[in-house]
């Protein structure tokens, strides 16, 4: 196994890890239609359509080594920058109509179910739950805390 010069050989071994807990034939092989979720528990949030470029996409039933998917995980660390509370503030506040910090959660809605990674209903309902105040609104800078502190 060739070692990634962004991570370490702890970080390596942990990933090893996390990685035969999938193998389910114990060929150190996991199928390819596993790879998202494999990443996800490696620590990654790759989007559905990073994981497609992985290009096994195609073949969902292929069986893919830990040598395949490491240096995966090494490109998805290395450009990944942690989100910054500050920019998600920012494009709230382009849908802030009055400019006083909140944006209408039928809108904060629209948003989360439409555009980029959407979420179904359900799971905007589950972030939006008890964020909104008496006429509807939402605080996005306490929303956006919220979401990125869990």
């Amino acid at each position: 196994m060739r070692k990634m010069s962004t991570l370490s050989d702890d970080q390596i071994a942990e990933l090893q890890e996390t990685f035969s807990l999938f193998d389910n034939k114990g060929d150190g092989k996991i199928f390819a239609h596993q790879l998202g979720e494999v990443l996800r528990s490696m620590g990654q949030n790759p989007t559905e359509a990073e994981v497609k470029k992985c290009g096994f996409y195609q073949e969902p039933d292929k069986r893919i080594t830990f040598d395949q998917v490491l240096p995966i995980v090494a490109t998805l660390s290395k450009n990944r920058e942690a989100p910054v509370v500050e920019d998600f503030i920012e494009g709230f506040r382009v849908f802030d109509k009055d400019q006083n910090g909140t944006i209408h959660s039928a809108d904060l809605r629209h948003l989360l179910t439409n555009l980029g990674e959407r979420l179904t209903e359900e799971e905007a309902n589950e972030l939006l739950q008890g964020q909104e105040d008496a006429q509807g609104y939402v605080n996005y800078e306490e929303f956006v805390k919220v979401v990125l502190n869990g």
